[in-house]
Order: structure tokens, then C-alpha cells, then sequence
């Protein structure tokens, strides 16, 4: 089968930076994929490359089988991007905006489409307010129309929640997950790790340019073992509490248990120190921490090439 996309040792240099460095991802048709790592990391990179907006220094992208290069056309026609930054042209309607960007990409009598996208996004009732007196909430849900209009498989969001309120996340992943249902390739970036682990299928982490974990959101969850027990101790705990500490800030000081048992022992370790505990929370590692954890102080390093296959 074709992979949706297909990243073959890219790597990216602006004179002495190496924004991407012989980056390898296959993306498969249907997947909801996950692309996350901290500022500066690449992925903004990585999209610009895959949508064409920037050049490889060396390596291969292909979007449905279509080089980004060699066979441009196609590619482009494969993809849509919804990029970060909010660009539009202030003398135009919504729906003109849209039409103009369906004659982009050689669509005639494309207004069907047009309203369903409207529709879904909650633009209907703005299709004829001109662009420049949209809200910000209203030009992020124009972006990600405009990125639909041409029926891409492919469909990449690059923050699409960036600054919006909750209204459009809930509307917006509702409609982008009944696109994935009917088959839409979609490639999330994100700093809300919330939505990457409700959303996404499989995710990879890339770090100073390189991918640094890629496995499925179940797997890397796994790889945080056991419950995390936040406390706000009153007094000094034992040695043998701070032992499975994980962090301790603002008062709070989060452990690392590996069973729900051992939450009673810890409390009786710290009452027998004379350390009392006023607040305390039990919860699943989540992939905030597996995050962390992979972003810790370690320099990254190139994964092997059997690791992501």
C-alpha cells in the first residue's frame, strides 16, 4: 500500500543549524498520527517540507506515492495544510475566500462542498462577513476551511487550537474526526498533549531535528509504568518516599509508585516522620510525562532505522 506520506533521511540546514537531521517517517492511509516535540524541534520544518513551502537539503517526501519535488502538482493536490500563522486576503468574503482557493486547485462548482465545510466549521452565518472583521477564533476555523476545500487525503494541523476557545476545539475535532472515519490521512501537531493522546493513533517525538520515539500512543504510555501520587506534604518526608519523587515544585511533590498499594505505605512512611500530607492525588501517567521524560536532559539521538519502521 502507498504510504500517505513518506519521509526518507530529510534533513534541513540554514547554514550552520540543522533544523532536520535525516529525519524517516512513514505515514500510513487513515492514521490519525501525532507529530509533537518542544519549540524548536523541526516539526513546523517538517510541515513546511511536506506541503512544498520549503526545499529538503537532501532526503525524499512523497505525498500518496507523489514526490513533493519532482511531481509538485499531485502532491499539492494530495495535501492540505492548516498552517499556524493567520494569513488571508482582508478584501474578500469567507465564501469568496473559499471559492478563490477551490480555483486554485482547478475545482469548478465546488459549492456544496463549500457549505458542508461552512457547516461543520460554524462559518454558515459568516460566509459573507468580510475576512478582516472575523475574530481570531473565526480565521483559525478559515484556515482549516480553506485547507479542506479541494477534499485532500491528507489534511496536516499544524496547532490548529492554538489560542481558541473550547467551543471550536470540541466543533473542530468533531468534524476532523468524522474525515478520518471516512478514510482522511491526519498529521497533528500540538502542545496540548491532552488532544494528541485522545486523538492520535500512533505519535512520533522529534527533538533538536531528530526523531527521538515513534510507537503507538499505547506503547509510549506504557513506557511510564505504574501511578503518580501528588502530595503537598506538611514537614519533611522520609528518604524512603523521596526516593520515587518525580519532580517537587509550588509545594507539591509528585512520587512515582509502581502499585496503588504502596499509597498507603507512603503515608505511613511520612506520618511516622512527622511529615503530615494535606493535600493528595492518585492519577495514570499520561503522555505529558512521557514527554517529559523523553525531553529530559539526554541529547537526542538518531533513532535505529528498525526501531521506526
Amino acid at each position: 500500500m502507498t504510504a500517505a506520506i513518506q519521509v526518507n533521511s530529510v534533513s534541513k540546514h540554514y547554514g550552520s543549524l540543522v533544523a532536520l537531521d535525516r529525519v524517516d517517517l512513514t505515514i500510513e492511509p487513515g492514521e490519525f498520527f501525532g507529530l509533537l516535540g518542544p519549540n524548536g524541534a523541526g516539526k513546523t520544518t517538517l510541515i513546511s517540507i511536506i506541503a512544498g513551502l520549503v526545499r529538503a537539503s537532501s532526503g525524499q517526501v512523497a505525498i500518496m506515492g507523489h514526490d513533493v519535488v519532482t511531481d509538485f502538482r499531485a502532491a499539492r493536490l494530495s495535501v492540505g495544510v492548516v498552517p499556524q500563522e493567520l494569513a488571508f486576503d482582508p478584501f474578500f468574503t469567507v465564501r469568496e475566500t473559499l471559492t478563490f482557493q477551490s480555483g486554485y486547485f482547478g475545482l469548478r462548482h465546488n459549492g456544496a462542498w463549500i457549505d458542508e465545510v461552512l457547516d461543520n466549521l460554524g462559518l454558515t452565518n459568516k460566509a459573507n462577513t468580510n475576512t478582516r472583521a472575523l475574530s481570531g477564533g473565526m480565521k483559525r476555523r478559515l484556515l482549516v476551511a480553506q485547507a479542506l476545500v479541494h477534499r485532500p487525503p491528507v489534511i496536516v494541523l499544524d496547532e490548529p487550537t492554538a489560542g481558541v476557545d473550547v467551543e471550536l476545539r470540541q466543533t473542530l475535532w468533531s468534524f476532523i474526526r468524522r474525515l478520518n472515519r471516512a478514510g482522511h490521512t491526519i498529521v497533528l501537531t500540538t502542545h496540548y498533549l491532552e488532544e494528541a493522546q485522545a486523538l492520535c493513533g500512533r505519535i512520533a517525538m522529534l527533538k533538536a531535528g531528530r526523531i527521538v520515539a515513534l510507537d503507538t500512543t499505547r506503547a509510549l504510555l506504557a513506557r511510564v509504568a505504574g501511578l503518580q501520587l501528588t502530595m503537598r506534604p506538611r514537614g519533611t518526608p522520609p528518604a524512603s518516599v523521596l526516593a520515587h519523587r518525580i519532580e517537587e515544585r509550588d509545594g507539591l511533590l509528585t512520587l512515582r509508585l509502581a502499585h496503588s498499594d504502596e499509597v498507603a505505605r507512603v503515608l505511613a512512611e511520612c506520618a511516622a516522620a512527622g511529615c503530615t500530607v494535606e493535600d493528595l492525588e492518585v492519577g495514570h501517567a499520561d503522555l505529558e510525562d512521557v514527554f517529559l521524560q523523553l525531553m529530559a536532559d539526554r541529547p537526542a539521538a538518531r533513532m535505529p532505522a528498525e526501531v521506526t519502521a
